[in-house]
């Protein structure tokens, strides 16, 4: 899915690079990366906020400041504009067809409108893609939509594990059938609601914990310099219209 970008290769790496690295590599690697103005610490819950700031101080402030620069990935993914495809045989017992699309990056109001198209066709026993697919046509055992985004332009991906005696490619056209729907035609408004409420439950429920609390408001810092979004975020995914899912589709 990507030639150029960092995304290219997984956050881990490989066992080959790391049997190829050398000590005075993994030690340049950790004083680089594993440093204070690299972290970000977040703390919720019913705090006294100057004692609190005492026992960061206590626990945090003789952790040396990082002497290296910490790089940042500029690399641009250049548009692809042909499809690539493999085929994969191993020992399995059903067949699996996976799909990845280039999408836009967090924060984009096209992020929104894809988030909620995934909602649309494989949240829950009523979405689309279970209600045609797996209920319907008895074609998959498990099919879903997964947003992977990320700082930069991401990947939507659609997985489908096939039903006993059904062939990839069948299933394939089933999945690539119900995202041409929502292409083609405007979803009813009660449909819409239900997305949105789906939406804004798993919302306020994400924030509904202490963690839940303290994660937020580190990811909306980290990505977006921007704590208060943990208030208004749900606002950019209410202001997506029907069209807007069509157009994302």
């Amino acid at each position: 899915a990507y030639t150029v970008h960092p995304y290219r290769w997984t956050t881990i790496g490989s066992l080959e690079h790391l049997n190829r690295a050398t000590l005075d590599e993994f030690m340049d690697f950790y004083h680089t990366f594993y440093v204070p103005q690299n972290a970000t610490l977040s703390i919720a819950g019913d705090i006294d906020l100057e004692a609190t700031k005492k026992l960061v101080n206590l626990y945090f402030s003789d952790i040396p400041k990082g002497k290296n620069e910490v790089p940042r990935p500029n690399e641009v993914e250049p548009q692809q504009t042909e499809e690539v495809r493999a085929t994969i045989y191993d020992n399995i017992q059903l067949p699996g067809v996976f799909q990845a699309y280039h999408m836009p990056a967090q924060g984009t109001d096209d992020y929104y409108a894809i988030d909620m198209l995934t909602t649309l066709l494989s949240k829950g026993q009523s979405s689309r893609f279970y209600k045609e697919i797996v209920d319907k046509e008895q074609k998959a055992v498990q099919v879903a939509a997964i947003p992977y985004s990320g700082e930069d332009p991401g990947l939507f991906i659609t997985i489908g594990i096939a039903n006993m005696g059904i062939e990839a490619e069948d299933l394939e056209k089933s999945m690539d059938a119900e995202v041409e729907k929502v292409k083609e035609q405007l979803i009813s408004e009660q449909e819409f609601q239900k997305v949105r409420n789906q939406i804004e439950n798993d919302f306020i429920s994400s924030n509904s914990t202490v963690v839940g609390i303290a994660e937020s408001l580190a990811n909306y810092h980290v990505y977006f310099d921007d704590t208060n979004l943990i208030n208004t975020e749900i606002d950019r995914y209410m202001k997506v219209t029907r069209e807007d899912l069509m157009a994302a589709a």
